[in-house]
């Protein structure tokens, strides 16, 4: 089947948009169904031609895009960060990046015939994991929090080390391959890594003073960014050819770690580019792998995958961790999961279209060998990995922990009486009274906005499978609560309203369906609540029995007292709701908000 070339840009373009709905959806890694699309459109089906279709563009669109890639991931490194992520994450980015690509390379060399400089370049290219592809997985698997904060922060850490130490191997393989005096291949290679580096810092630390002074209005900062990466790549290839994709690194590194520079608004423009722009990328790139290049290999592609999985990636974990106090079980499973993600991909394909140009012999292999252990360990990996967990013993339990978004009066006490229950609770505030005020109550925090693109990357969500949005400000509660249900299901979001949108015309009102539920019943709103507290309101928890059941409970406490949770004998928490159709029995535990003997204001009046 042919198309024209409009439909056929349109179709990359809803292919990209598909399959980031599919992976949203599955809670897998995007980077696979973006690679199956294309192999289904590519070489499986014949309706995509990438080098027939952009032509010479090609290679400029695919370097450009490559570079927004390793701009974006370098952005994510603060240095500050990096020096107190523990050792073992030290570790596994410097010495176990190191080890992982002198093993991959030596398999590469043996079993697929590379020579040795191109095998340690495709060493350094499959070195990368990246947060794209280990979150999600990491929701999917539920290791305990050990295991989670190691996996997560090496993930970010490494994206922009590891697509660095790619690049330079990069540079150095062309050095070597255009030179044969030892010291021009030094000399050149220092020329590109000078280039790199210097208009990486210079474009870093000016574009940085515009920022710091207001130069720019905030609409223009985020698409400013992405103009000058876009200028900086182009410069600095003019200036020296394979220089481009150092200086984005450096670019974005520089702007990260400069002091009393907020820089995380620019790393929204990510979100949509990576429906556009990465998300038609990866079909791009797919769509251009050659089957028959691959299968010529033979068996040495199914060893190689074997290998970094069974070999590099153990070895790698086992010398970072050594004197870590992590148990065996917790090693095996780190060294299980190390699938590779977005820049894995992304420089392969950059760097097999330069190795065509100058005729190298592995080009033809370089990419499909380079999906092939991206779609292995992906696939393998994330398929089995949360079995492993389980029969390792360090998979935590079906998340039963709470977000609770506001950290007001009301969400403290709320927060308190489910921590008081053994469950993992965490509050997200903006504001930094609240986060004081809880921290000085041994609460655990998130400061920040919880649906923003930092708490997509650092807001710590192991063990935590509801949300209950209780701000005070409504909007932003509805937010809120559209955000998580897409992560825990509807059944799993809550909210507690303010008194005024009782009062509120119905065309005024947000409409139920977008809304969570309403806690504790129809008559209890966030004002109540907070009236209550004033009132020297306290929470109690009740055991009830065969001798004391929810009957003689409701006529001991009457209006004094506001039903908020329910325990059953498994221990379960249950949220009261004004849907609630729980009737609990003997051995169950409520847990109220109980006023003082004295007199109070009637629940169905306050």
């Amino acid at each position: 089947m042919e198309f024209n070339t409009l439909t056929t840009i349109a179709g990359i373009g809803f292919l990209a948009a598909l399959a980031n709905w599919v992976a949203w959806w599955l809670r897998l890694p995007a980077i696979l169904f973006l690679l199956l699309s294309g192999l289904i459109v590519g070489p499986a089906l014949g309706w995509l031609n990438p080098d027939q279709l952009f032509g010479e563009l090609l290679f400029p669109l695919i370097s450009l895009s490559v570079a927004v890639v390793l701009f974006e991931g370098s952005m994510t490194l603060r240095f500050s960060e990096l020096a107190g992520i523990g050792k073992t994450v030290r570790n596994m980015v410097t010495i176990g990046a190191l080890v992982t690509w002198g093993i991959s390379s030596l398999l590469v060399h043996h079993f697929i015939g590379f020579e040795y400089k191109l095998a340690f370049l495709f060493g350094a290219v499959v070195v990368v994991t990246g947060p794209t592809v280990i979150v999600p997985m990491l929701r999917t698997v539920r290791p305990n929090k050990k295991i989670a904060e190691i996996l997560r922060w090496e993930s970010i850490v490494i994206d922009p080390l590891g697509a660095l130490l790619a690049v330079l191997a990069f540079n150095f393989y062309l050095s070597a391959v255009a030179e044969t005096s030892s010291d021009s291949i030094v000399l050149l290679f220092l020329t590109i890594a000078g280039v790199g580096v210097g208009l990486g810092l210079f474009a870093g630390f000016s574009f940085g003073f515009a920022l710091k002074r207001y130069l720019l209005p905030d609409y223009l900062r985020s698409p400013m960014t992405l103009l000058l990466v876009f200028v900086v790549f182009a410069i600095a290839e003019l200036l020296e050819h394979e220089s481009g994709l150092l200086a984005v690194t450096v670019f974005g590194m520089t702007l990260a770690n400069q002091k009393d520079l907020d820089v995380d608004d620019i790393l929204d423009f990510k979100e949509s580019l990576s429906i556009v722009l990465i998300g038609g990328l990866f079909v791009v790139l797919a769509a251009r792998i050659d089957f028959q290049a691959l299968l010529s290999v033979g068996y040495g592609a199914v060893i190689l995958l074997a290998g970094v999985m069974f070999v590099a990636r153990p070895v790698s974990v086992l010398i970072s961790s050594f004197g870590s106090g992590l148990t065996w079980q917790e090693k095996i499973l780190i060294s299980w999961i190390g699938p590779r993600g977005i820049v894995c991909a992304a420089v392969a394909a950059a760097f097999a279209i330069r190795l065509v140009e100058i005729d190298e012999a592995g080009a033809a292999t370089f990419v499909p060998l380079a999906f092939l252990i991206i779609i292995g360990t992906v696939v393998i990996q994330g398929t089995t990995a949360k079995y492993l967990a389980h029969w390792l013993g360090v998979r935590d339990p079906a998340p039963s922990g709470f977000l609770i978004v506001g950290g007001g009066r009301v969400g403290r006490m709320l927060a308190s009486a489910l921590k008081s229950l053994e469950l993992r609770v965490v509050v997200a505030d903006s504001d930094w009274d609240n986060i004081s005020q809880l921290r000085m109550e041994g609460l655990e925090t998130y400061f920040g906005n919880p649906v923003s693109e930092h708490a997509d990357r650092y807001l710590d969500m192991s063990g935590i499978g509801k949300v209950i949005s209780l701000s005070g400000r409504t909007n932003f509660d509805v937010v809120a609560s559209m955000h998580f249900r897409s992560i825990f299901g509807a059944r799993n979001a809550y909210e507690l309203p303010s008194a005024s949108e009782a009062t509120r015309a119905e065309k005024h009102r947000i409409s139920h369906r977008l809304r969570g539920q309403r806690m504790f019943g129809d008559p209890v709103t966030y004002n109540l609540l907070l009236g209550w507290l004033a009132a020297d309101a306290k929470v109690k928890t009740t055991m009830l029995s065969d001798e004391y059941g929810l009957t003689m409970y409701q006529e001991h406490y009457g209006d004094r007292a506001i039903l908020l949770f329910l325990v059953d004998p498994a221990d379960r928490v249950h949220v009261v709701t004004s849907d609630s159709k729980l009737d609990p029995a003997a051995g169950w535990k409520l847990v109220s908000l109980v006023k003082p003997e004295a007199p109070g204001t009637d629940i169905k009046n306050g």
